[in-house]
């Protein structure tokens, strides 16, 4: 069984240590964290080791997780995949774009794993939709939250808009040819507030606002594709499926002669509303054991490397727009 730590024991990583402790999937080792006082905490509240150093958490693991602040992941992954240790990354992977080129080819240098947090993807009203996704054609997203302290050291692009940006690059069989964008900061010196128009070279368009300032909590993401629309709340882990009609074909002579009388809504589209099971295990659990299951069939991850980089890419581009203005 693979031993597993973790690094970073915050508000958010408190979670990961949580899930790992109780997986029947890995053996926990322990965690670290430079706040002392804090990995004391979290480690009596689990029942486990709390390393003094982070080489000596090094020095016993097979898997890291690591959950701090991006400035610091790429200097602890690099190490960990130096001591060839697989790494599951918090989102954003790193802070430039060339440092998470570096641990991609680090990782493959020594045959490793590397998974990035893009949670969503575990979403179950994604994986319960996902394979009906083909070949969007338009896709608008909106992330918004009120203002908290927490993760302000980054621009909302970074912090919410990067989820969004991961599941359209996912989704979209083209790549970026434009981008423009428009933000500000309200609450922080920092972007709290961001809008981005993306454009590929199939033609595919997406729009995407993020925000965390605002006064309600809101996930939603609509797709439009030739043959069907979707409209996904995240919150709410359901999804309205609008494609056309089966009886379409019973109703068709009228409409190319343009005879509307009778003619029900239904009778042209079929429109249901799907829920996601519901699942023993939520999208953190289901994520961080992908990553452990990965490691052990030396499969893919889910979302890889090379996943996150070119989400990072893509945010870091619309960060550098909204700063120009």
């Amino acid at each position: 069984m693979l031993r597993a730590g973790i690094v970073g024991v915050g508000q958010f990583g408190q979670n990961h240590a949580r899930i790992l402790k109780g997986s029947v999937k890995c053996d926990f080792v322990g965690l670290y964290d430079k706040d002392r006082k804090r990995a004391d905490e979290i480690s009596t509240r689990l029942d486990t080791r709390s390393f003094k150093d982070f080489d000596s958490l090094l020095s016993e693991i097979d898997i890291l997780f690591i959950v701090v602040t991006t400035i610091s992941h790429f200097e602890l992954a690099e190490k960990a995949l130096k001591k060839n240790i697989h790494v599951f990354i918090e989102k954003p992977i790193t802070e430039t774009f060339q440092q998470a080129q570096d641990l991609i080819k680090l990782a493959e240098l020594n045959n490793l794993k590397i998974q990035v947090g893009h949670i969503e993807r575990f979403n179950p009203i994604i994986i319960e939709i996902e394979d009906k996704i083909k070949k969007p054609i338009f896709m608008e997203c909106h992330r918004i939250a009120p203002f908290t302290p927490r993760g302000t050291d980054i621009p909302v692009v970074l912090e919410l808009m990067i989820h969004d940006i991961d599941l359209i690059l996912s989704f979209m069989e083209s790549t970026v040819k434009h981008i423009s964008a428009s933000g500000a900061g309200v609450m922080t010196k920092s972007i709290d507030i961001a809008n981005a128009r993306l454009e590929f070279e199939n033609g595919e368009v997406a729009n995407i606002t993020a925000s965390r300032i605002s006064l309600k909590r809101s996930r939603q993401l609509r797709i439009f594709q030739k043959d069907a629309y979707f409209s996904i709340d995240f919150q709410d882990k359901s999804v309205n499926y609008v494609k056309k009609s089966r009886d379409l074909y019973k109703v068709l002579p009228k409409i190319i002669k343009g005879n509307y009388a009778n003619i029900d809504t239904k009778d042209i589209v079929d429109i249901r509303e799907i829920k996601a099971p519901e699942q023993e295990k939520d999208a953190l659990t289901i994520e961080l054991e992908s990553f452990i299951n990965a490691v052990e069939s030396n499969t893919d991850p889910v979302v890889d490397g090379r996943a996150g980089a070119r989400a990072l890419e893509v945010a870091l581009e619309i960060v550098k727009k909204i700063n120009k203005l």
